[in-house]
């Protein structure tokens, strides 16, 4: 075994998702995509395999060529231990924007700032301030 990697399927907007993340977080970037050629079985041009990092810990996420009955849930979600309060609000309310609220930030004892929301795609991301 060389590594565990977290790997994110989406419907179609996996290459948006990506670049959205990595627009957000400092020292974040796409590493490589692999794109469904015409004739291929996914959409053509779509991401049949890429690979993202966001502060060193590198992602791998696809657009599904086959729809499912199921999408992401918040029981795995990426967890980010901010810096300051200026960066929890700030990624805080970027993440929320289109997506929803599953704890508002706010101190619930084992953390001085924390909120978990989902994303306009779905993923679920907890983040703290300690």
């Amino acid at each position: 075994m060389t590594k565990v990697t977290p790997f994110l399927m989406f419907q179609g907007n996996a290459e948006e998702a990506m670049n959205y993340y990595v627009s957000l977080i400092p020292d974040s970037k796409v590493l490589h995509i692999i794109r469904y050629e015409a004739n291929g079985t996914g959409t053509e041009g779509s991401v049949m395999k890429a690979a993202f990092s966001l502060k060193g810990q590198e992602i791998l996420c696809i657009d599904s060529n086959i729809q499912h009955d199921f999408t992401f849930t918040p029981s795995f979600s990426l967890y980010i231990t901010c810096d300051s309060e200026k960066e929890i609000d700030y990624l805080y309310g970027k993440l929320s924007d289109g997506g929803s609220e599953l704890m508002p930030l706010g101190n619930y004892g084992f953390s001085k700032k924390f909120g978990w929301l989902v994303d306009q795609f779905g993923v679920s991301w907890q983040l703290t301030f300690e």
